[in-house]
């Protein structure tokens, strides 16, 4: 008897474009989704169960193009296949789909609040994240929650996401030397997870005051006539 399986029928992540070749219109578009992913990175540096894809197809139907978010999160999967990693994101070979899917809008509306967020609610992405920083009457993030098929505005910033265990907002910092308003990570409290940058350079800073109470210390122990470096 013929052992047939449908899978095999199917292209691999490696016959399949890894984007969309349309190539971003505002270098936000990779800065934030990268920002987030790095803060993730420290966050998250024990945990192999999860993905943060920027600028990567998703794959959800092998005869059409893909969808290509700014940034996506799953849950569930494996962080790291081989040296090589990803090529995209094919959802008949991950078998998880992505819990959230984040958009960074441009001068040049691409669908993020219409045919791209009718896609993502069809593909049952729980979580939809609209950054708008030329927003200026109304808040320039979104953070929807997929509800009984449709999406509904979570009101706050940060909005925490409960199954994700994280909380999303925006607030004024600096990244790479920029400052501006960027998107972070938040615990349940509200409070920001400092970026790699911020905890390098508190490390930093931990270190020099370390250096300077042992100098003042070694100072002081002269004064009273003891040699510091004959106490170790």
């Amino acid at each position: 008897m013929l052992n047939y399986n449908p899978l095999h029928c199917l292209p691999s992540a490696e016959d399949l474009p890894d984007s969309d070749y349309t190539p971003v219109d505002n270098e936000l578009q990779d800065l934030i989704p990268s920002l987030l992913k790095a803060i993730l990175a420290w966050l998250w540096t024990n945990r192999m169960d999860w993905f943060f894809g920027v600028d990567m197809g998703i794959y959800y139907d092998p005869e059409l193009p893909p969808i290509v978010p700014d940034g996506f999160l799953s849950l569930g999967v494996e962080r790291v296949f081989d040296e090589n990693l990803r090529l995209s994101y094919v959802l008949w070979e991950e078998k998880v789909m992505p819990i959230m899917a984040l958009e960074v809008v441009s001068h040049k509306r691409r669908g993020e609040y219409s045919s791209k967020k009718k896609m993502y609610a069809e593909m049952e992405i729980l979580y939809y994240v609209v950054y708008n920083p030329q927003r200026r009457r109304k808040a320039p993030l979104e953070v929807y929650r997929l509800v009984n098929g449709e999406y509904v505005l979570q009101r706050g910033n940060p909005v925490w996401l409960s199954e994700i265990g994280l909380g999303i907002g925006h607030e004024r910092g600096t990244y790479q030397g920029i400052t501006r308003d960027w998107l972070y990570w938040y615990d349940k409290q509200g409070v920001r997870y400092l970026t790699p940058e911020e905890r390098a350079i508190a490390a930093e800073q931990r270190a020099t005051t370390a250096e300077q109470r042992t100098q003042r210390l070694a100072e002081e122990l002269r004064k009273l006539g003891i040699d510091p470096d004959s106490l170790s």
